[in-house]
């Protein structure tokens, strides 16, 4: 199983659960995972890191590899996606946002490779004035996980030395 990693993952991690000074193990355990093909992420979401201009903006400046472009393969399935979400209950607000946003290209990729998203989002099907990543991957097939379920079947481990 590889894991595409929403952008939340790094930026709610970084202020919360796994700070870069406090943590440091939780982010080599993800420069490990990326060297050994466990993980990775989209330019999109790299491009949302680089906004917050942070410690978490340099960590992930020196890791530009992690973040691969869309491709072509795509394409067929960012156009499902934008369909679905234009024919469903979500407000007109929402779709736009959606469309607008990494997210859409995060589920698209993830549909296009057979990748598991990794999101703190959770699931809101009756939700109208946003769509959710978790609800977007439901809709298509795709597998996505919280960041905890990720970490526990990869039997992750920061044991102090």
């Amino acid at each position: 199983m590889t894991y595409l990693l929403d952008a939340n993952i790094f930026i709610q991690s970084n202020q919360a659960h796994y700070g870069l000074d406090f943590v440091p193990a939780f982010w080599d355990w993800l420069d490990r995972s990326f060297n050994a093909g466990l993980l990775k992420s989209i330019q999109p979401i790299g491009t949302e890191i680089a906004a917050g201009q942070d410690d978490l903006t340099t960590w992930a400046a020196a890791r530009s590899s992690m973040f691969v472009p869309m491709d072509a393969a795509c394409a067929p399935s960012l156009q499902a996606l934008a369909t679905w979400a234009s024919a469903g209950h979500f407000t007109a607000a929402a779709v736009t946002e959606f469309l607008g946003a990494a997210d859409y290209e995060l589920v698209a990729y993830a549909h296009a490779h057979s990748l598991t998203v990794v999101t703190m989002e959770k699931s809101e099907p009756q939700r109208r004035n946003k769509v959710k990543i978790p609800d977007a991957c439901i809709a298509h097939g795709v597998a996505w996980r919280t960041p905890f379920e990720m970490l526990r079947l990869e039997k992750a481990s920061f044991v102090l030395p």
